[in-house]
């Protein structure tokens, strides 16, 4: 286990409270001091990281190098309490993150509790280095492609026949293939994170989609 991974899991402990809490929050404010982390990049879930860490480095950069830890929140409703640990009260480092568009209100009020900012505009989340993807990351990712590749992809992935088969049950029947394939993201465990890789592997150097391009360049 490397050192930023090592800050992930304590950032996670820290966040969730409990008997562990304060032994894993003094942990993370070691390891930000013996690293020299300055950002920390907040993200829904695990698929997000994978993501993100994956179009760096087809960009020629390592997050975990540059120190600009990952962490994902396990769900958009814990900001709060990771804000409280890495934001202005706690180790007070630079924030950015990445949201799904129906989860964006639980960021920027979370964001305007800890003292961040003050009555943010989707604008001025931007201007702190927070993203949103519409309607999340799939969907970014989805219409970005195009279901073909998408579904070229599958075949490398080894889901393509499933994903015919998930096409046959009667509530897919008739929707948008577009659908079908966000729906199919999410139907197995890990299934979202190993398509986040390989998906961003995927795409030409237009198609990255705006969230992602935009947060990597902001930190």
């Amino acid at each position: 286990m490397n050192e930023l991974t090592r800050f992930r899991e304590a950032a996670v402990t820290a966040a969730a409270g409990g008997a562990d809490a304060r032994e894993a929050a003094d942990t993370a404010r070691e390891l930000v001091s013996e690293l020299g982390v300055r950002t920390v990049v907040l993200v829904e879930g695990e698929s997000d990281r994978v993501a993100l860490d994956t179009l760096a480095g087809r960009q020629g950069r390592s997050l975990d190098a540059e120190r600009v830890p990952v962490v994902p929140l396990g769900g958009a409703t814990s900001i709060g309490r990771f804000l409280d640990l890495c934001g202005p009260q706690g180790l007070d480092l630079g924030l950015a993150g990445l949201c799904d568009i129906g989860e964006e209100r639980h960021f920027r009020r979370a964001l305007e509790r800890a003292g961040v900012a003050s009555e943010l505009t989707p604008e001025g989340l931007e201007s702190l280095g927070f993203f949103v993807c519409v309607a999340d990351l799939e969907d970014e990712l989805i219409r970005a492609l195009g279901t073909g590749t998408v579904e070229r992809v599958l075949q490398l992935g080894g889901d393509l026949r499933r994903f015919r088969t998930f096409q046959k049950q009667p509530a897919q029947r008739g929707r948008p293939v577009e659908d079908q394939l966000h729906r199919f993201m999410g139907t197995h465990s890990g299934r979202k994170a190993l398509y986040a890789r390989l998906l961003v592997e995927a795409l030409g150097p237009e198609q990255v989609p705006r969230p992602l391009d935009e947060l990597l360049a902001h930190v």
